[in-house]
């Protein structure tokens, strides 16, 4: 039997350009059959991970490049300050030794550029640093780098992160971590319409000057939208366990994520449009069956009235699906927390324990290592 943490977010998005194409136009997509703003998943992943740098130790923390090589030589100057000249070369070796394929940027000859990776490849650092040990004691010791030994430091000790999101690595599988947590493209709870910011800027040089004419300096125009969204992430308990090797690894992960999770916010043209926002509400569930969206809570689009916008609208939409799906299916979670503003207490107040955001870690904690969850 898995164990299954659910978040749902009702959160409002401002005008902003949160996430946008290649077209710099904000993401969109069609759900029950209107077009809907769209925020990546990958987009609010990687809001998520900056999150954690205020959140958990370095140790905990990964990174994802294709400068591996420069990272490990970095930690092997900062283990071994009298391997400085051969810091580089030691880096490359240890990591051609876990099996990952090493080239010099396109373009670029020898000595003119570090070696990388073929792709972004995602490494906790506490491996880097592994990588870094285990090539300084090759000299040390006076051997061989040990490809077993380098191989294994990437089966092992897994960042928060990391466990978190999974790794890919195409030319060694066995260096693949699966991902305990996945997470929803968020979508507006309504339709959503693009609109257009015609901007001028002033040159102020030109501008101070006698003959100035009264032309901008430049213009242009930015796409925007804004809407109430509907977000969704899922962690797979056991995963988070297997991927970490110990429950208060993963029960310390899970903490981490749902603070990092529910107040990060993607930085997308966040200087234009400074849309820095907290969610309306927020439920978590702990489940043994299976983790459940409630997205279908908005297949039919939230309509606005003169007297209330979409969030009390979109607040109780999900309240009523969540209560529909748990009765027609008899899936009722083991737990279930609820942190939401006052205005929307009473709408949600069948879904669960209403928590202030400091005491839902406390009560994660809590659920998570009593004896039925753990077991």
């Amino acid at each position: 039997m898995s164990t299954f943490i659910d978040f749902h977010i009702v959160q409002d998005a401002p005008p902003s350009c949160i996430n946008r194409d290649d077209n710099g136009s904000p993401k969109s997509a069609f759900y029950g059959g209107v077009a809907r703003l769209r925020v990546s998943s990958q987009a609010w992943k990687r809001a998520t991970r900056e999150k954690f740098e205020a959140v958990i130790d370095r140790r905990e923390r990964g990174t994802r490049t294709a400068q591996a090589v420069e990272l490990v030589e970095k930690s092997i100057n900062e283990q071994a300050d009298d391997l400085t000249d051969r810091a580089e070369e030691l880096a490359e070796e240890v990591v051609k030794a876990t099996g990952i394929k090493i080239e010099l940027p396109r373009g670029r000859k020898e000595g003119e550029a570090k070696k990388v990776t073929g792709y972004l490849l995602f490494l906790s650092n506490a491996q880097i640093d592994l990588l870094a040990k285990e090539a300084i004691d090759s000299v040390r010791e006076e051997r061989e780098i040990d490809k077993k030994t380098a191989k294994a430091v990437l089966r092992a000790d897994n960042s928060i992160d990391l466990a978190l999101f999974g790794r890919m690595v195409a030319d060694w599988p066995d260096g693949n971590v699966d991902a305990a947590c996945q997470v929803a493209h968020a979508i507006s709870t309504h339709p959503a319409e693009t609109e257009f910011d015609f901007f001028t800027a002033v040159d102020d040089v030109k501008a101070q000057a006698e003959d100035a004419d009264a032309g901008a300096g430049m213009m242009g125009t930015v796409e925007f939208a804004s809407a109430t969204l509907y977000r969704y992430a899922t962690i797979n308990m056991d995963q988070l366990v297997e991927n970490l090797g110990t429950t208060d690894s993963a029960i310390a992960a899970v903490k981490a994520f749902a603070e990092a999770f529910i107040t990060s916010m993607p930085t997308g043209k966040v200087n234009t449009f400074a849309n820095f926002t907290l969610p309306a509400a927020v439920i978590v569930t702990v489940r043994s069956s299976q983790p459940i969206s409630y997205v279908g809570a908005f297949e039919t689009p939230v309509r606005a009235t003169t007297q209330s916008g979409y969030t009390e609208k979109s607040v109780s939409a999900i309240a009523n699906f969540a209560k529909e799906i748990e009765s027609t299916y008899r899936m009722t979670p083991e737990a279930s927390f609820v942190v939401t503003l006052d205005t929307h207490a009473e709408a949600l107040a069948e879904l669960g324990e209403r928590v202030s955001f400091p005491e839902l870690a406390e009560k994660l904690t809590t659920t998570l290592g009593s004896s039925d969850i753990a077991s």
